[in-house]
C-alpha cells in the first residue's frame, strides 16, 4: 500500500479511486458581451445523472445568445446552480465525480 500524504487513505495499486472537478461556465462566452453576468437558462440533465465527456447538459444565455455547456469528462454531475441562476463568468455550475487510475 501506498500512501499519498500524512492522513490520507492509502493507495492500493491497481485501485481506481474517485476525483471531482467543477463545470464551471467559460469566461470567453462574455467576450463580446457588454453585460457582466448571464442566466442559466435551463439544464438538460438532473443532478446525480451520469454524462458521457461531450454530452450537453446545460445552457446559458449572455445577452440574447444561448449558449451550450458541455461535459468535460464522463462521470456523474451534481448541479450547483439552479435553473434561472443569474451566473458570473467562471461561475461552478455543477460537480462531477469521475473515477481516476
Amino acid at each position: 500500500m501506498i500512501k499519498d500524504a500524512p492522513g490520507a487513505q492509502p493507495i492500493i495499486p491497481g485501485q481506481r479511486r474517485i476525483a471531482m472537478q467543477y463545470i464551471k461556465v467559460d469566461e470567453a462566452l462574455w467576450a463580446s458581451s457588454m453585460l457582466p453576468e448571464g442566466i442559466l437558462a435551463r439544464w438538460f440533465i438532473a443532478s446525480g445523472d451520469t454524462i458521457k465527456a461531450g454530452e450537453r447538459i446545460a445552457e446559458v444565455r449572455v445577452e440574447d445568445a444561448l449558449h451550450e455547456i458541455v461535459a468535460p469528462a464522463d462521470g456523474r454531475a451534481t448541479i450547483v446552480a439552479t435553473a434561472n441562476a443569474v451566473i458570473e463568468p467562471g461561475s461552478i455550475l455543477a460537480t462531477l465525480d469521475f473515477q481516476s487510475a
